[in-house]
């Protein structure tokens, strides 16, 4: 009896992780490199922008004199390793599996923000940054298996299917009225602008990445795919969105808090990164609903990570410090008194 029940459990935790299979795992360890060193790149990058801003024109008004700061370039080397290795994750696992393995790379920038930048992280900041991987933990090991794919051409079908050009005309439609209409008015005060222009147009770039990434892999398995003009229209189309998403996420570094800016771009990214998956390689027609709400529950408990770390951004762990109080000052000649009120006002202020 003892052994039918172990036999039985034995075989339920098979069916479990049926989906974690050996293409699956390449991609979940590529994945994983990768958010470590695109999560170390924001901080290497944030400090060359700051070194460029002190002597030339910040980045976050328009300035790009970032171009020729060192220290700069280190950090767009390093997210370009953690890219290449993102990109291959790419080539073995579907993008519900790879995309939110991103949490790692805020939980890096986090810390390293605090250490190197000095930038404030409270005790809830690391609550969220723990929430952020129990949801991407339960998002991998309910991830469906990678979809079959013989050729770049069945890429291309799905990808000019009615639903995804839908999808594809209204991502560059909003971008285009951002980058236009809203960010020369609110790019500086409203970090969502920048932000989304980055989401919106990095969720086509992971889908030509993916693309090109299963032409790659076919062409090293004696499949050459290069023959064919969709893989370099995908080529194209990854240039295009790729250089557009470094320019305003540079901006959005060099205006507002890092240990803001990775966690926003992070949800914003993936969330639609996952829908253009499911509308592009129809992830969860290979899924029951149970995994299906299962992914959607950690996904839920991401959220909840990042929006305790914007909550808490500005917030300092200890006791709140009493206001001290400063020796009275006053200045006969100018006739103002501390913080610049006049001296008969505070008088009066004072009877």
């Amino acid at each position: 009896m003892a052994s039918e029940v172990v036999g039985s459990t034995s075989q339920s935790w098979k069916d479990v992780y049926k989906g974690m299979s050996s293409d699956n795992i390449k991609g979940l360890v590529l994945a994983l490199s990768s958010s470590i060193f695109i999560g170390a790149s924001f901080i290497v990058k944030k400090k060359g922008l700051k070194k460029a801003g002190a002597s030339g024109v910040r980045a976050g008004v328009g300035g790009y004199s970032y171009l020729f700061e060192p220290l700069w370039w280190v950090g767009m080397i390093t997210m370009i390793v953690g890219e290449v290795a993102n990109f291959a994750a790419y080539a073995f696992a579907p993008a519900i599996l790879v995309t939110p393995l991103g949490a790692l790379s805020i939980i890096i920038s986090a810390v390293l923000a605090r250490i190197i930048l000095r930038e404030k992280l409270h005790t809830f900041g690391i609550l969220g940054c723990a929430l952020c991987v129990v949801g991407s933990i339960t998002i991998v090991l309910h991830a469906p298996q990678e979809r079959e794919i013989e050729s770049v051409t069945e890429v291309w079908d799905l990808a000019t299917e009615p639903a995804f050009l839908f999808y594809a005309a209204l991502v560059v439609t909003t971008s285009l009225v951002l980058i236009f209409h809203y960010l020369p008015q609110y790019g500086q005060t409203h970090i969502m602008f920048y932000i989304g222009v980055c989401s919106l147009v990095g969720s086509l770039s992971v889908m030509s990445v993916k693309a090109i990434g299963i032409a790659l892999k076919l062409t090293l398995s004696g499949m050459n795919q290069l023959i064919y003009p969709q893989t370099w229209a995908f080529t194209l189309i990854v240039i295009v969105c790729i250089l557009t998403q470094m320019n305003y996420l540079n901006k959005a570094l060099d205006t507002f808090n890092t240990a803001v800016v990775s966690p926003i771009y992070y949800v914003m990214f993936t969330s639609l990164t996952i829908l253009a998956s499911v509308i592009m390689f129809k992830d969860w027609d290979r899924q029951n609903p149970t995994q299906i709400v299962t992914e959607m529950c950690g996904f839920v408990t991401i959220l909840s990570g990042t929006f305790l770390l914007h909550k808490t951004k500005d917030m300092v762990d200890g006791p709140p410090t009493l206001p001290v109080r400063l020796p009275k000052h006053t200045d006969e000649e100018d006739g103002f008194g501390q913080e610049g009120i006049p001296l008969k006002r505070q008088e009066s202020l004072r009877s």
